[in-house]
């Protein structure tokens, strides 16, 4: 598939007609909105405006959360108009993030991660205690606390809607990398999240093993078109495997609302 048509089907299906469990989608003149229904952030994933509206648009959704006393997150890729959204929401107090870049893989290609070899350490997890081991590495390896991330691993991992899928490499009975897959129903992509791995041992394989075993999981599937948020660590990496960058995304987060 050509670029074009590739960010066209990544608009159209992972930012416009994007549905995930456990929230409301809303759509208004000017936006796409995810109103949550758990204590999770809501989320604007698609705006249209223009220099004439913009203001007005992001006081109206402001208003709109705030009547909910729900923070939210928008995000904003470098692609969307007005061209200074991302200044229009920081002058209104959001606070702006780590910008992403929007990696995608071809599978209907020819793809160096469906012939990667996939280490005997690396397994597919079936359980909630090893969604927790995926939670105890994150947390060694970013010094943060992920136990909101291991709930919401939790539900989606007992929702078969969710289609999420979790893998880790252990050795001697520890996990010491880990990641997981989205499988979107009805569109084309599959999304990646995680891969971290504990210092001790990287440049072992462990990454570019997680990488090809959920490739071959959206492609055996039917998904042809892997998605990643990368960090700027971790672009370099995703290009060596394969990756082309579609754009950066930055998330925009409102202030909190009691």
């Amino acid at each position: 598939m050509d670029r074009n048509t590739i960010l066209d089907l990544f608009n159209q299906h992972l930012r416009i007609g994007i549905i995930e469990p456990n929230s409301q989608r809303e759509r208004t003149d000017s936006v796409i909105r995810k109103v949550s229904l758990s204590n999770e952030p809501g989320f604007i994933s698609y705006s249209e405006m223009d220099e004439s509206n913009a203001d007005k648009f992001i006081e109206e959704q402001i208003a709109y959360y705030k009547s909910l006393k729900q923070q939210f997150e928008w995000k904003v890729f470098d692609y969307d108009q007005p061209l200074d959204l991302k200044e229009r929401l920081r002058k209104k107090g959001f606070t702006l993030e780590e910008s992403e870049a929007l990696m995608i893989s071809d599978l209907t290609e020819t793809n160096q991660l469906l012939d990667t070899q996939v280490l005997p350490e690396v397994k597919r997890l079936t359980t909630e205690q090893e969604i927790w081991d995926i939670i105890k590495l994150e947390e060694e390896v970013w010094n943060e606390n992920y136990q909101d991330l291991g709930q919401r691993l939790v539900r989606d991992f007992n929702d078969p809607s969710a289609h999420l899928s979790l893998y880790g490499a252990y050795v001697d009975g520890k996990i010491v990398s880990a990641a997981w897959i989205y499988l979107h129903e009805g569109t084309p992509f599959a999304s990646l999240w995680g891969g971290s791995t504990l210092a001790g041992f990287r440049k072992r394989g462990y990454y570019s093993a997680l990488l090809a075993i959920r490739a071959r999981e959206a492609s055996e599937k039917g998904y042809p078109l892997l998605i990643v948020d990368a960090s700027s660590m971790s672009k370099p990496i995703l290009e060596k495997h394969g990756f082309h960058c579609y754009g950066y995304s930055t998330p925009c987060m409102s202030p909190k609302f009691s």
